[in-house]
């Protein structure tokens, strides 16, 4: 759920016609919005920018989502803390808690909590470890309006194991420790096609990933946290008789009801294996696949870099290495570019 064009710096004003259908449709169907809508925030805004410009309309749209939020009555609002490419990781950090600091002390956002997603990669990405939660959470004024969203895949491509209940417990004390518990207000529910540490932002149904479906178990059977919003970022399409891809989304309600039977069953039991082998088995290209791009990676990033002959030096034999002279490169028609007003995801498939 987006509280706008995630992907447009549009601010456009909320239509009351659309407020009214979302919280009659609420009523309707008995849904307590403060309780389980977490919305998502636009991939475009980056709290880390240290740019006065970008700064403003990254602040301006962000704001203007918290709005909407409390118009609404929506209590949680989820968003990607930013990244670092245009100042330190220190910085940034400092400029996320700025920027969240402002909007909690303005009167139109009410009571909403801004709530930091957990990030798969690292570099100039901020959010991929606990310690980067940490310090935005250590330079927040107002603690009562922030917390975070545990993104099963993310987490696991940035390094934290969820696959057996020892390593689950360990990976939980860790946030505890780091983050604290009282501070996870959310989960996004998604299983990995990438490996444990690959940095790599790949969403896949439950149980077809890499964490498989234990870490599931793990998760749906841990009494801490029930209750909070669990938010499917699962892929939907599947492919009909034709071989023609379609978006199916009953495959969300499917996920869905999995997950409500996990609760409680024995881990043992002939249904537990039998779901498990199933699943497993459905996403074993799709691992195979990721997993060899990950293992070509770690492989190429391993072998030493060689330097380049550079021109008029000698190479090893005390001869004058040859130098080729270069091709003139083509002439090209001049085009005009196109701007574009979105931004690339992480690769995920949100």
């Amino acid at each position: 759920m987006f509280m706008k064009n995630q992907r447009k710096w549009d601010n456009p004003d909320m239509d009351p016609e659309h407020a009214n259908l979302f919280i009659s449709g609420c009523k309707d169907h008995k849904i307590e919005v403060g309780d389980c809508c977490l919305p998502h925030g636009s991939y475009l805004v980056n709290l880390a920018h240290p740019d006065a410009e970008r700064k403003k309309q990254a602040y301006d749209c962000f704001q203007n989502d918290l709005v909407r939020c409390n118009k609404l009555g929506i209590r949680l609002y989820n968003f990607h803390p930013g990244n670092a490419n245009a100042t330190t990781r220190e910085e940034g950090i400092k400029l996320i808690a700025e920027n969240l600091n402002r909007a909690h002390a303005d009167p139109e956002t009410g009571d909403v909590i801004t709530v930091l997603e957990t990030m798969a990669s690292l570099g100039n990405t901020i959010g991929g470890t606990f310690e980067d939660i940490a310090a935005i959470i250590s330079h927040v004024e107002k603690k009562d309006r922030v917390g975070v969203c545990l993104d099963t895949c993310h987490v696991f491509a940035a390094g934290y194991d969820l696959r057996t209940p020892e390593s689950y417990a360990e990976v939980m004390t860790k946030f505890d420790d780091i983050i604290g518990l009282k501070y996870l207000m959310a989960l996004h529910v998604n299983d990995s096609k990438a490996p444990l540490a690959s940095y790599r932002d790949l969403h896949a149904r439950i149980g077809t990933g890499y964490l498989g479906l234990r870490a599931f178990h793990n998760l749906v059977n841990d009494e801490r946290l029930h209750g909070m919003p669990m938010v499917l970022e699962t892929p939907n399409d599947s492919v009909d008789a034709n071989g023609k891809k379609f978006e199916d989304k009953s495959v969300w309600a499917r996920e869905i009801k999995m997950l409500e039977r996990l609760v409680g069953m024995d881990v043992d039991s002939d249904e537990f294996k039998k779901l498990e082998k199933t699943l497993h088995e459905e996403g074993e290209g799709e691992r195979e696949r990721i997993g060899g791009q990950v293992e070509k990676k770690k492989v190429k990033d391993a072998k030493p870099k060689t330097p380049g002959k550079k021109k008029g030096k000698e190479d090893e034999d005390g001869e004058e290495a040859e130098v080729k002279p270069k091709r003139a490169a083509p002439k090209r028609k001049a085009a005009i570019k196109k701007k574009v007003e979105s931004e690339e995801e992480d690769d995920d498939e949100e």
